[in-house]
């Protein structure tokens, strides 16, 4: 794939508005949202735009959610931790990111233990900068195009407005879910409605606010 497909106008606008959304609400907008963003007559416009920006390389479609669209790079690259290499190393356009795999209940989630292995990445992904990424688990955030497998990137914050997507520490747990404020306290919702809402009081001790969900990269067998 070319490294920088050349994008029309009306795509370039899209993937503004992918990158945009992502940035507020931790995940991609839907068709319909799209739609009413650019005055489409019907959300099968919005879909002829977005699958000749999959024709492109640039992004991914996933079936089965209304938010499924992952962005992709050809870039990604594996760095085995150590390595000297410098063909794997960073380049001024990309960075070095972890991926942070089981974390250990009491202990900071970029721990050394934590971390897997690193990435490269081009910053220009993401609207914010991440700090690194996380293997997303299970199907709990589905309908927001968040699936078993996938490569969160997430930004460290111990705070999150409502409606964001974060990821939060429950005691020996670390979850991803869409921060609500509800009548008893915090709410942690899932996009799947096979999964239920977790409630938290604001003072319980083993609740926290780990990071932000600021993108998603397509995970592939190359990983």
């Amino acid at each position: 794939m070319d490294a920088s497909p050349k994008l029309t106008p009306r795509q370039q606008d899209i993937m503004a508005l992918i990158l945009r959304t992502i940035e507020t609400t931790g995940a991609p907008p839907t068709r319909a949202e799209i739609a009413t963003e650019f005055g489409f007559r019907s959300h099968n416009a919005a879909e002829e735009h977005l699958r000749a920006l999959a024709r492109k390389g640039v992004i991914e479609l996933v079936g089965g959610t209304s938010r499924g669209i992952r962005l992709k790079s050809d870039i990604l690259r594996s760095l085995r931790p150590g390595t000297t290499d410098s063909a794997d190393a960073a380049s001024p356009d990309t960075m070095s990111v972890p991926l942070v795999g089981r974390v250990a209940a009491g202990s900071p989630i970029l721990a050394q233990e934590h971390i897997e292995r690193s990435y490269t990445i081009e910053p220009h992904l993401f609207t914010r900068r991440p700090d690194y990424l996380l293997k997303v688990r299970g199907m709990s955030m589905r309908d927001a195009g968040i699936l078993d497998g996938d490569l969160l990137a997430v930004q460290r914050s111990a705070r999150a407005q409502a409606g964001q997507i974060v990821v939060a520490r429950l005691g020996d747990e670390v979850t991803v879910k869409r921060l609500r404020h509800g009548s008893a306290g915090i709410e942690l919702h899932p996009e799947n409605p096979d999964f239920p809402v977790i409630h938290v009081q604001p003072d319980d001790p083993d609740f926290c606010i780990e990071g932000l969900a600021v993108g998603l990269i397509r995970n592939s067998p190359m990983l």
